[in-house]
């Protein structure tokens, strides 16, 4: 019973913030704040329902022109920025190129080089495979022809 008697004390104390002079100053701030808030809010709502409304007949008399031409832009711009990177990615890969083959040990040159002894080891492996395969096959041939 004491606990949750404590515990109404603590709530209500915790509630009250203060003395009761600086609570009506929050109260009077926040309520100042918001309702400022409130008004800025409805204007701005209000603004943009009649750029809407002034917009929409412009829109729709000019439509059939700006669609196209602003599809045309879209893809324009795009473009460009593709061809631009492409361009960026072609020169950055050219550079690193000639610094590996140079011999000034560009950034990844060791990856470059692992992947390299991977590849190597990967064709190493594959040609002992088909070569081994291929003497199965032969046996197997001759095992037929043998026996036909």
């Amino acid at each position: 019973m004491s606990d949750q008697r404590h515990r109404t004390d603590v709530t209500h104390v915790a509630h009250q913030g203060g003395p009761p002079a600086r609570q009506a100053v929050k109260v009077a701030t926040a309520t100042t704040i918001g309702g400022a808030l409130l008004v800025l809010s409805g204007l701005t709502l209000t603004g943009t329902v009649l750029a809407l409304i002034v917009a929409t007949p412009i829109m729709v008399l000019f439509s059939p022109i700006l669609v196209p031409a602003g599809i045309a832009v879209a893809l324009i711009t795009a473009g460009f920025l593709a061809s631009g990177g492409f361009g960026a990615a072609a020169v950055t890969a050219l550079t690193w190129m000639y610094r590996y083959f140079a011999g000034k040990h560009p950034a990844g040159e060791e990856q470059v080089e692992y992947a390299r002894a991977k590849i190597a080891d990967t064709a190493r492996d594959v040609k002992e495979k088909a070569k081994e395969y291929g003497q199965y096959v032969q046996h197997k041939a001759q095992e037929v022809t043998g026996t036909a």
